[in-house]
């Protein structure tokens, strides 16, 4: 597990600032994750995202996609989901709540064949 800043080692006068920031696109995220089996958080013209879209289309693998600006729009906003997940790349993908990881981890997931997630089952 990654070591995270204990809430204690926070200075209270930035406390606020820390738990609040582009708290509308982690809360965005968190909705989607919580009701819907894939979810596929990206941002325009990246190749990779674009990719594990189009692994999960060929799958069958019905998901929702959460795009968050380009490579030079909206960075500060992605950088709060970056904070949120711990995970400092995109495609984000959520399979049944979880934070799988990005295209490689879903490639080594549809490969498997006892793949353990109900929602990348095969529609």
């Amino acid at each position: 597990m990654r070591a995270l800043l204990s809430p204690d080692a926070i200075h209270p006068a930035i406390a606020q600032t820390v738990d609040t920031y582009h708290s509308d696109i982690v809360a965005e995220v968190q909705a989607a994750v919580t009701a819907i089996g894939v979810v596929v958080v990206g941002m325009k013209q990246n190749p990779v995202v674009k990719k594990a879209r189009k692994s999960l289309e060929a799958a069958g693998v019905a998901f929702t996609y959460l795009e968050y600006g380009s490579y030079t729009s909206q960075w500060h906003r992605r950088l709060a989901l970056k904070m949120w997940s711990g995970w400092a790349t995109f495609p984000m993908i959520f399979v049944d709540q979880t934070l799988i990881g990005g295209n490689t981890e879903l490639e080594a997931l549809l490969k498997s064949p006892d793949a353990s997630l109900p929602s990348l089952t095969r529609r």
